[in-house]
């Protein structure tokens, strides 16, 4: 109603709102106030839910507010098996996605321990090191890995860890059955001291970054931000009588903290798939009534380069909720599977700041409206590539990014916006906090990632600053690269990075390609591409063609591993082809044109 009546001024204002240039923005309005009312409301229910737990008997179950308060208050009865660990201990999950992740992960933060959630492909020196990063004093694991994980059980029971397997099989000596041991217990209710936390920002569990650029960090999540998760799916829009589609790793902060946790939060039914399956998903979404479905990364991508089916036909998906869809993706997504909305949303495990694109602006992350960001402060500042810092000013102050120009995403550091840093060496955290951001003293989170916000305030994802790289004296996202290539239709997948080429400053743009079935790489095509859509500098010099391109278990690209490989010819196995300046087009990377190349007799 307060929409409606915003209305009639605004029509009255029009003339002078467009010859002010405010129109853009303000078009806009309406949604911003509904969105800005769906938050409030989600503030004012973590608030009374916070007061309500003070309030509460430590002694029952529904004492301290923490995640276990709410199950308890979802639940209003029930134990939990508690294992020989004090309150406070860290017990490590290596498990897929199923059942068995869930009560583990809610029984165990009814016993008042922390949560470390290990990626299911780590093994060796990677797994160990996150078990140590955390200080894990149990390890409970899918038996279906006991086998690979073989070889790591020395090591494990040397660091002293409690073992346990879940599953029927029989297991390896020093590995105790979990479900045995959890029949033995009693079931009573748990007291809410236990999961009572000292403080809201306390350490709830840990999730691990992906660690594509090397190995992985434990992010510390509070309690205040898996119970502020309770709110994610209310600010999307979706309901209690929705069916949510879920198929990522409930490791990964999507899969465990939006997805379940904001499922809890309006209690809606969740249809929990432990792989995704490009193949079965339009039958899974008509077996089960799926009217949402969560996507992370290239999981539209997958669907789209499927062959058309009957199942795609008839379906209820009425919204598609996520993060990292490329605006090309989500085109051709629409087009084939709508009519649907796509509601794309931007943020990190470890960062304090989200945005929202409940416009359904394509192409866009967020909205920078005034409203938003008055309820989550964000900034957009210059960022210098070359030195890897922002730009500051004679004050020594940061710079804010005028419409139109990429900017470093940050945010103010609060009480109600922390910053909790990793588990482990404090300069684990470097560089993640900006100090005298704009004014002496303040203190801003950095997640390293260049945004853009247009003229109508919505937000666009820039590129990584790691990713963007300086080549001729410019700046080139591998973004901006990757979307243009990507309109050529005989491309299936794309990755763009810089690669150091010996005689040259900075680094020359490189795409390793894969291609659509069963087209071939017109390369006469591409160059002619390339050469309309951008700039001399961005072009890519190098271009690597293979069957399929490498992602980490989350869809991330692995620029870095390719970037190291480099384009010698004689040590990749790949068809490889470089830009020849002076005839103009893409020739077969030889030993011969590698060694002009290296010696300045070819110019790229």
């Amino acid at each position: 109603m307060a929409a409606l009546l915003l209305l009639l001024p605004l029509l009255l204002l029009l003339p002078l709102l467009l010859k002010l240039d405010l129109w853009p923005q303000l078009r806009w309005l309406p949604a911003d106030l509904a969105f800005t009312v769906r938050a409030l409301r989600c503030k004012r229910a973590l608030q009374d839910r916070a007061l309500a737990a003070a309030a509460a008997d430590p002694e029952s179950p529904e004492g301290g507010c923490s995640l276990a308060w709410r199950l308890a208050h979802l639940a209003r009865e029930g134990g939990t098996t508690a294992p020989p660990l004090a309150p406070g201990a860290t017990v490590a999950l290596l498990l897929p996605a199923g059942p068995e992740f869930l009560w583990l992960w809610f029984g165990l933060a009814k016993a008042g321990l922390r949560t470390a959630f290990v990626p299911t492909a780590l093994r060796r020196g990677p797994l160990l090191h996150c078990l140590r990063s955390c200080r894990a004093s149990a390890l409970v694991l899918a038996s279906e890995f006991l086998e690979s994980l073989e070889p790591d059980l020395p090591t494990l029971r040397a660091m002293g860890l409690h073992l346990w397997a879940t599953g029927p099989e029989a297991y390896l000596a020093g590995i105790n059955n979990l479900l045995s041991e959890a029949a033995a217990q009693v079931d009573e209710p748990v007291p809410g001291y236990l999961s009572a936390p000292q403080s809201i920002m306390d350490t709830c569990l840990y999730i691990f970054t992906s660690g594509t650029t090397g190995l992985p960090k434990a992010a510390r999540i509070s309690h205040l931000k898996v119970l502020q998760c309770q709110g994610f799916y209310q600010l999307c829009g979706v309901h209690q009588e929705d069916v949510i589609y879920l198929a990522l790793p409930l490791y990964h902060m999507s899969g465990s903290l939006l997805g379940i946790v904001g499922c809890l939060g309006i209690g809606a039914t969740v249809i929990l798939k432990p792989r995704f399956s490009a193949s079965q998903f339009w039958e899974d979404c008509q077996k089960h009534g799926v009217t949402v479905f969560q996507y992370i990364g290239e999981l539209c991508r997958y669907l789209v380069n499927q062959p058309p089916s009957q199942a795609e036909r008839g379906h209820k998906v009425r919204l598609a909720v996520g993060s990292g869809l490329r605006p090309d993706t989500w085109e051709r997504f629409v087009r084939r599977f709508g009519p649907l909305q796509i509601l794309e949303t931007y943020g990190m495990t470890e960062g304090n700041v989200a945005t929202f694109n409940y416009t359904g602006q394509q192409g866009a992350v967020g909205r920078a409206s005034w409203l938003y960001k008055h309820l989550f402060p964000f900034s957009l500042i210059r960022y210098d590539v070359l030195t890897g810092e922002p730009v500051r000013n004679a004050q020594g102050r940061c710079v804010a990014t005028a419409p139109g120009e990429p900017g470093l995403l940050v945010a103010p550091v609060s009480q109600q916006s922390p910053f909790l840093g990793y588990a482990g060496a404090p300069e684990l955290a470097r560089g993640k906090l900006l100090q005298d951001v704009f004014r002496p003293g303040d203190a801003f989170f950095n997640t390293g990632d260049l945004l853009v916000c247009d003229k109508q305030g919505f937000l666009h994802f820039h590129d990584r600053t790691g990713d963007t790289f300086r080549w001729k004296g410019e700046n080139v996202a591998t973004t901006e690269v990757a979307e243009v290539l990507e309109a050529l239709d005989f491309l299936q997948e794309v990755n763009v990075y810089g690669v150091s080429v010996p005689g040259h400053e900075g680094r020359a743009g490189m795409a390793a390609l894969a291609l659509r079935p069963p087209q071939a790489l017109d390369l006469v095509q591409l160059y002619a591409h390339v050469s309309e859509n951008l700039p001399p500098y961005a072009r890519p010099r190098f271009l690597r063609l293979q069957e399929s391109l490498a992602t980490t278990e989350t869809f991330k690209q692995q620029k870095v591993r390719m970037a190291n490989e480099g384009f010698d010819p004689s040590a990749l196995p790949d068809p490889l082809y470089v830009l020849d300046q002076e005839v103009g087009a893409y020739l077969p990377l030889t030993p011969a044109r590698y060694s002009a190349l290296l010696s300045g007799n070819l110019r790229i």
